[in-house]
């Protein structure tokens, strides 16, 4: 039913419990494509540790170093479910994830992507208080002020996901689907429930204010925006970004 995405790199301390998170779902109808990208540290080893113990996992591994959107292009190409689920190798879901994004499938037929509300830990998985909502019905319009959409809370269907690639690490490569897909399909529809257990990691491209807008410029120029008002929608859309953290940070 579901194909999940994980591309993972140097995620050996992290990993193992995004992966458990995944094996928790109340959904038992699923697989994990996981790859990895060229690490140097024990993740290839527990990953194979993993796989072997449940043949729901299918584990490979780049050749060399290649990038997330890369791996995730790959993944994609491999799934074989109905739709596709993106987890990073450092988030976790709670159990019930699956089960309500299908259960929301099955309410709206005419579904083509969802995601969920996200709550947010720091680098050793300790919490904080504030929550990123999700609203019921994410427009085009909206998604291109704000983004909601966490990569790992999103479900999308197949079909769809496999005509869109990743273009580049050199932007918001998943802002850049969302924004592609829900030009296409209408709206996004979410779940205003914290599902996703996002890790928020110093060292991350987002955390790097200047580099994170740049490669917002990039997207919004890849889906089709001539350069001032590209400018002007990194702008709104990084005033909005320096918030929320401030807000997270704050709720500690």
């Amino acid at each position: 039913m579901v194909s999940i995405v994980m591309p993972a790199y140097n995620a050996a301390k992290t990993i193992r419990a995004s992966v458990e998170s995944i094996q928790a779902q109340t959904v038992t109808d699923w697989e994990l494509v996981v790859i990895d990208d060229g690490s140097k540290d024990d993740t290839a080893a527990i990953l194979t540790e993993l796989a072997a113990g449940d043949s729901r996992i299918r584990f490979l591994q780049n050749e060399k170093n290649s990038g997330a959107s890369y791996t995730r292009n790959r993944a994609v190409e491999l799934a074989q479910g109905e739709w596709i689920a993106f987890l990073d190798s450092d988030d976790m879901w709670k159990p019930d994830k699956l089960e309500k994004q299908l259960r929301l499938a099955d309410e709206h037929p005419d579904m083509v992507i969802c995601y969920t509300a996200s709550s947010f830990i720091n680098d050793d998985g300790e919490p904080y208080g504030y929550v990123m909502q999700a609203v019921e019905k994410m427009t085009y319009k909206m998604l291109l002020k704000r983004n909601l959409l966490s990569c790992s809370s999103v479900m999308i269907r197949a079909s769809v996901m496999k005509g869109v690639k990743m273009p580049s690490d050199k932007m918001h490569e998943d802002y850049y689907v969302w924004l592609t897909v829900v030009r296409k399909c209408g709206v996004a529809y979410g779940i205003n429930e914290p599902l996703l257990i996002y890790r928020l990691c110093a060292n991350s491209k987002s955390s790097n204010r200047i580099k994170s807008a740049k490669m917002l410029f990039n997207a919004y120029r890849a889906v089709g925006y001539n350069p001032i008002t590209s400018a002007w929608l990194t702008f709104r859309y990084t005033f909005h970004s320096v918030s929320k953290r401030r807000n997270i940070y704050k709720s500690v």
